[in-house]
């Protein structure tokens, strides 16, 4: 397996990121989904890295600069195969290492607070993430809950 930056032009990258969305659609209502598209992804402050092994994506996760000393942790994911693999515990060591490397002093996410979401917290909370309110132009919101860390 390999992590490389990734510039979401390839036709395996969309059709991860749209299995993506089609699940969170599936199980969040639109005003508390904040996953982003592939435009959202392309944006200038976003930096995205894909899980390789072979030619399968495996994997992806993404921070989006919010200020010159703090991240937003996007679209972490891992394929339904391979979940419970390492393979998000892989990216996100990855993810921290480059956030510090590019001078982020703080790195945040939003998840979601139903069930489904547990095996996503309990990963952030073994990384080191607390729980915090809301940051940048994030509302509260009962279905959605916030972490950060210090890097």
């Amino acid at each position: 397996m390999r992590i490389v930056e990734d510039d979401l032009s390839g036709p395996e990258i969309a059709e991860f990121l749209e299995e993506h969305l089609r699940e969170m659609r599936s199980i969040t209502p639109p005003e508390s989904k904040h996953a982003l598209d592939l435009d959202g992804l392309r944006s200038p402050e976003v930096t995205f890295w894909s899980v390789m092994d072979g030619g399968a994506v495996v994997g992806c996760g993404a921070i989006k600069r919010l200020d010159d000393s703090h991240a937003e942790l996007k679209s972490m994911r891992t394929a339904a195969a391979r979940k419970r693999a390492g393979i998000a515990s892989l990216l996100l060591r990855h993810i921290l290492a480059e956030a510090g490397r590019m001078g982020f002093t703080r790195l945040s996410l939003e998840t979601g607070a139903e069930e489904h979401f547990l095996p996503a917290r309990k990963l952030y909370e073994k990384f080191g993430f607390t729980y915090c309110e809301p940051f940048g132009d994030y509302r509260p919101d009962p279905l959605s809950v916030f972490m950060t860390r210090p890097l």
